[in-house]
């Protein structure tokens, strides 16, 4: 997923140079590892606070791999995809937010939304346990290249709702994958702490929300 990036150097002890990084077209990016906001403003020439506002991300602006952004307005993204297809409706055009979120698996919470930070809930679980889609949708991210996480899947759910499964030991699925809710994506594996626990996040529009308030009660 990552963006090779071809180091130049000269003889002499001059400087390495790095090449610039190419320009962004259309009306979508994912987010790469060492990508920022504002970097991604530069590069598709527009301003941050534009796209910060577009994809609803608050200050200080935090982005991640595989995180989807809206790089123009949403009117004008659902008129442009009316001209390329005519058959498109301004019913069809609309995503739904609804979702029936699953647990990804069974365990005992031992860090709640404000204990991570607001970044998500840890559950623990014997290593091993099969760790499952929260709900159906697209895996974004499969890999161990997001500091902190572990071995980590993102799943994409429609436009607005992402779910992040950390400190997995084994990653079931790869990138680019279609995923059915309860479907198999990891295995439990342990934390920076030790501990064997599955770290789970929700995200709306690429901010965290609370898993509580949107899974169903046990």
């Amino acid at each position: 997923m990552g963006v090779a990036l071809t180091v130049l150097s000269a003889c002499g002890g001059a400087r390495p140079v790095r090449p610039p990084a190419p320009p962004i077209h259309g009306q979508f990016y994912r987010v790469h590892p060492g990508d920022t906001l504002y970097s991604i403003a530069r590069r598709s020439g527009r301003d941050y606070h534009d796209l910060a506002r577009w994809n609803g991300i608050s200050p200080p602006y935090t982005i991640y791999p595989g995180q989807i952004l809206r790089l123009v307005p949403r009117k004008k993204a659902v008129k442009a995809r009316a001209r390329r297809d005519p058959k498109v409706s301004r019913k069809k055009s609309k995503k739904t937010l609804k979702h029936r979120w699953r647990w990804p698996l069974k365990g005992v919470i031992v860090r709640n939304f404000a204990a991570t930070g607001r970044k998500g809930i840890d559950i623990a679980a014997p290593p091993g346990t099969p760790v499952r889609a929260a709900a159906p949708g697209k895996v974004v991210y499969s890999g161990s290249g997001l500091v902190g996480y572990g071995k980590l899947v993102i799943v994409k759910h429609g436009e607005t709702y992402l779910s992040a499964y950390g400190n997995n030991r084994r990653l079931r699925v790869r990138e680019g994958q279609w995923v059915k809710a309860g479907q198999v994506i990891g295995e439990v594996g342990r934390g920076s702490d030790g501990r064997a626990v599955l770290h789970f996040e929700i995200r709306r529009n690429g901010n965290p929300v609370d898993p509580l308030r949107m899974l169903p009660r046990r």
